[in-house]
């Protein structure tokens, strides 16, 4: 008699995604991931969380800490998300994330921890420095995501090798514990365009909060000079836009604000070269400058106007933390009695 394959994960579909409170929010963060969770939140059963515990594998100040928590959150809302439709909360207000990632880190091998490349990336040579959480994190990322039972996790490449390590535990944790489909494998949402924004002066660098240098990038609250001027500034070629998609290939920051046009007028990169081909920078850049003001000046106006009350900010993420851990809290439960820990 042969093993029959457990039958089909049978639970809701749910989405989960969440961004650190590091750094000023960005361009990228806006193209990549926040305007996609507004419209996620009207196809599928949304969680999306703001990922304090994350923040302090490496050392942050407190009080700012808890600042960009509200900045994060600020800009979820700023973006779309609607907290009566989304679960919107912060990480280390839900318990249950820690608790099972502990569970978690007795269940996945030094081997498969010892493979992740951001690990390496982040700790750079002197890894020993780095601290136990920053190594880890991978394992929190799988509770984050499976404490709710989530089957949908938008990533970027570099986050597909942590979603394949979620997979593997809770596969073993499904299989140790004798608990069939008890998790589901979730699979990744991918991005689709402006997904990977590229850096304004490096178009070989993907956009980030801790790039040095404030002219890298557009954050969500520039206002409307900074926004054209940095646009103004970005780094580009001397030679006309091409006519064609595959002209922009070996041409890192033409492609990049081509790409980054396309994404914030809901166009694709064929259809601005149709308009601006045979042109040069100087007639492109002002058209991209007014486009990026009209979409994220009123988004940086938004949080500004949010980040005044934060009492508001606080009310309602302290209302997605109580429905988050109504999720979370039955799901830990069952983890307790299948591992067997003592319930008193």
């Amino acid at each position: 008699m042969t093993d029959q394959a457990p039958a089909p994960y049978a639970g809701p579909e749910r989405v989960l995604s969440g961004v650190q409170p590091t750094g000023d929010l960005h361009l990228g963060n806006y193209l990549g991931a926040l305007v996609k969770f507004g419209r996620l939140q009207h196809e599928i059963e949304t969680f999306i969380f703001v990922a304090d515990m994350h923040a302090i594998t490496e050392w942050q100040d407190p009080a700012k800490l808890k600042s960009q928590v509200r900045e994060i959150a600020a800009a979820y809302l700023a973006t779309g998300l609607d907290p009566k439709v989304a679960t919107i909360f912060a990480q280390s207000a839900v318990p249950e994330h820690a608790e099972l990632a502990w569970v978690f880190n007795c269940v996945a091998r030094l081997g498969w921890l010892d493979r992740m490349t951001q690990f390496k990336d982040k700790a750079g040579k002197h890894k020993e420095r780095s601290s136990v959480g920053l190594y880890t994190y991978p394992v929190l990322q799988a509770a984050d995501i499976l404490v709710y039972k989530a089957t949908k996790v938008p990533v970027g490449e570099d986050q597909r090798q942590h979603l394949e390590l979620t997979r593997d535990i809770a596969q073993k944790f499904n299989h140790d514990f004798d608990a069939p489909n008890f998790f589901p494998l979730p699979d990744a949402l991918t991005q689709g365009p402006g997904a990977r924004v590229m850096s304004l002066r490096d178009g070989s660098a993907k956009m980030s909060k801790s790039d040095p240098s404030d002219q890298s990038r557009i954050n969500l609250t520039d206002d409307a000079d900074a926004i054209a001027q940095k646009v103004r500034k970005a780094r580009t070629d001397p030679d006309p836009l091409p006519e064609t998609v595959e002209g922009l290939e070996g041409r890192a920051e033409a492609k990049n604000l081509v790409a980054i046009y396309a994404a914030l007028a809901g166009r694709t990169e064929a259809q601005v070269l149709g308009e601006f081909a045979g042109q040069g920078f100087g007639a492109f850049k002002p058209k991209l400058a007014d486009l990026a003001v009209s979409v994220l000046g009123p988004i940086g106006g938004e949080m500004r106007r949010l980040l005044a009350d934060p009492a508001e900010i606080d009310r309602i993420l302290g209302a997605g933390a109580e429905k988050a851990r109504a999720l979370a809290a039955p799901t830990v439960a069952e983890v307790r009695k299948l591992v067997g820990f003592w319930a008193g």
